[in-house]
């Protein structure tokens, strides 16, 4: 199925002297969107890969004759994979600086976080998009709110993914077995010195395990016989890979507030349940309100990225274990949100959650969530 995307129209992000940087985790159809806008521009463009030996050296060499012959005539230089491409940033500065009419398109997995390959050379010279796995919000152009609901087992059990929308049950286990095998770690297995890909497989089980928990790094290198700073800095790479989410608590000055500790989220269900090889149906899982939690958790940060809303996000924690699932701090208010599967259950505010002012308080269940994430 040919998903559409709420990034398609890509001119309207395109401008002279800018890079336009698409970037996010593998298999999300980075790929399929560039080629699919290139199609339809009327510029002359030229597309390249950055796996292509010569494309390398060239963006690489720092030499302006070289690189400025290499694009001149074409109105829109598109790279795929630029991710590959050594001191890529350096290169299309030279192109940004030199030629300012030129438009550029750069399209990379997570290794442009990892490898620091654009930041500083394209300080206030790049925008730059992230491509998540389908969002409710891009779903709702295929399906109404009606089946959108009637999927929501599907989304919780396999994902996102567009490869998997459509696709057979034992397809999407499949896509997701082999994400998980041949995609997943690639980037940081490339990029950084680890030991290995059991012990970060190992990592991201415990992980798994524990969505929507606090997560203690000390208990994780315990169980794991590692060092501390090395499960903070594991864990800090599958950040930067969009594997994990980290959500901080939020601190309004209550002396009993839990704040110093994470609770970690999957970008996408479907993978946190391929790394525990979980993909049994709602009705003989335990486990269902983690992935309500981490479902809703992911779809809200893409509705905040795409509209855009601009927000701190936190979890909220008492020491006597008052809680609020989500909470948002944004125009001069704070908004605390509770993730319930269940519809029947009744839920008020914690609390101490009321003390605060100019705070509001909201649960989400599966009847009212399309009106949180869409």
């Amino acid at each position: 199925m040919l998903l559409p995307r709420l990034y398609d129209h890509l001119g309207k992000y395109l401008k002279s002297g800018r890079v336009l940087i698409i970037y996010g985790p593998r298999r999300t159809g980075k790929t399929t969107l560039l080629k699919n806008f290139l199609k339809q521009t009327g510029l002359k463009y030229k597309l390249e890969s950055g796996e292509n030996i010569r494309v390398q050296q060239i963006l690489s060499s720092q030499d302006f004759d070289q690189i400025l012959d290499y694009a001149s005539g074409y109105d829109l230089l598109a790279i795929d994979e630029a991710q590959k491409i050594p001191h890529l940033g350096l290169g299309l500065k030279i192109l940004v600086d030199q030629l300012p009419r030129l438009k550029i398109i750069a399209t990379g997995s997570s290794s442009f976080e990892l490898a620091g390959q654009v930041g500083e050379p394209l300080t206030d010279r790049k925008t730059t998009l992230t491509l998540f796995p389908a969002s409710q919000k891009e779903l709702l152009s295929v399906f109404n709110k009606y089946e959108l609901k009637q999927q929501l087992p599907e989304r919780l059990i396999f994902g996102s993914y567009p490869k998997i929308i459509k696709a057979k049950k034992a397809a999407k286990i499949t896509f997701l077995n082999e994400l998980i095998e041949s995609y997943l770690l690639k980037d940081i297995l490339e990029l950084k010195k680890v030991r290995g890909a059991k012990l970060l497989l190992d990592l991201l089980r415990l992980v798994a395990f524990q969505v929507g928990s606090l997560v203690s790094l000390t208990e994780l290198a315990g169980q794991l016989k590692i060092d501390y700073k090395t499960v903070a800095r594991y864990l800090d790479l599958f950040e930067k890979s969009f594997i994990l989410y980290n959500l901080r608590g939020y601190s309004g000055n209550l002396r009993k507030e839990v704040t110093k500790t994470s609770k970690y989220y999957f970008y996408d269900t479907g993978v946190r349940n391929a790394v525990i090889s979980n993909y049994n149906p709602l009705n003989l899982r335990d486990d269902v309100g983690k992935l309500w939690e981490n479902f809703l958790v992911i779809e809200r940060l893409k509705h905040q990225k795409t509209l855009p809303l601009y927000a701190n996000n936190y979890f909220w924690r008492t020491w006597d274990k008052q809680e609020v699932d989500w909470v948002e701090e944004r125009g001069g208010k704070i908004y605390g949100y509770e993730f319930k599967w269940s519809v029947r259950k009744k839920v008020k505010p914690p609390r101490d959650w009321t003390s605060y002012q100019n705070s509001e308080f909201k649960v989400i269940t599966p009847d009212n969530y399309l009106d949180f994430i869409t």
